[in-house]
């Protein structure tokens, strides 16, 4: 099993250091160099670099150690790894490029704006779409979500309007409008690339291993599973079909487990658009 898991873990790894080199760029090349941020854990980054002259690459790594942990106890093993793999890119990323010459001037403020926001997108929907985050206000704007009557978007929202007020300050309310447009394409360009962060999902599972499977969801990723009997049209086959609720962050984790359990299970995976009620809560999971 763990050496056919290996191309898929190698090229996930690939994809989200090449998420976070394309993130850098926009960063290093289009926006800072025009005092333009983007928000949460990078724009703090951001303006702590303008302020006290520390290199953002430590900044962005330091400050994001404790999202990380929460991720790990809260989201899974799999999803801090990937994250630590793509925080230390951008980190890296950024000290490596902090003196590349900026392809835009500050001379046109819109398209600085439009393509910094759809790098920046781009870069971070790639990281999002392989299992892992560049940016630990995800993490908590989910883990908050779960204790509060608000979506992950709507705390996203508040957290940031925090760090774009505190950029107003700084870099001038001018500059801090087009900090908050940026962050709004971008995240339009993530979810494009993937489902946003607020979206639940329903996973029908259909499989000869269907106790297994559904054993295997409850331990490890703490969510409850629902059993149905089912018969194949074609084969007139009897077998139990497994239901459950996930997040986004779970998708991942649980094509794993599933794959392990069953590399040929039928499996249909769709958006939620709300919630309520049962048991859908979030426990730790291994």
């Amino acid at each position: 099993m763990k050496k056919n898991k290996t191309p898929e873990t190698i090229g996930r790894i690939i994809m989200i250091i090449i998420g976070a080199v394309i993130a850098a760029y926009a960063l290093e090349a289009v926006l800072i160099p025009n005092s333009v941020i983007d928000g949460g854990v990078t724009g703090v980054s951001i303006m702590g670099n303008y302020l006290f002259d520390i290199p953002l690459g430590i900044l962005l790594f330091v400050l994001n150690i404790p999202f990380i942990y929460l991720g790990y106890k809260q989201v899974g093993k799999t999803f801090a790894l990937l994250s630590i793999i793509g925080i230390a890119a951008l980190s890296v990323s950024t000290v490596l490029l902090h003196h590349i010459d900026p392809i835009l001037s500050a001379n046109d403020p819109l398209l600085v704006v439009l393509s910094g926001g759809v790098m920046l997108g781009v870069g971070i929907g790639i990281v999002l779409r392989n299992g892992g985050a560049l940016d630990g206000a995800e993490v908590l704007a989910v883990l908050v979500s779960r204790k509060v009557p608000f979506s992950v978007g709507d705390i996203i929202l508040f957290i940031n309007a925090f760090i774009f007020i505190g950029a107003g300050f700084i870099y001038g309310l001018e500059s801090a409008l087009y900090s908050a447009t940026t962050y709004y394409i971008a995240k339009i360009v993530i979810d494009v690339i993937q489902v946003g962060l607020e979206k639940s999902k329903s996973v029908r599972v259909v499989s000869k291993h269907s106790e297994e499977i559904g054993a295997a969801i409850q331990d490890r990723l703490g969510r409850g599973v629902t059993y149905s009997s089912g018969r194949g049209g074609f084969t007139n086959e009897t077998m139990d079909i497994v239901t459950c609720v996930i997040t986004r962050m779970e998708e991942n984790k649980l094509i794993t487990i599933i794959k392990e359990k069953d590399p040929g299970a039928f499996v249909v995976i769709t958006d939620v658009a709300e919630v309520r009620g049962g048991s859908f809560k979030k426990r730790d999971i291994h």
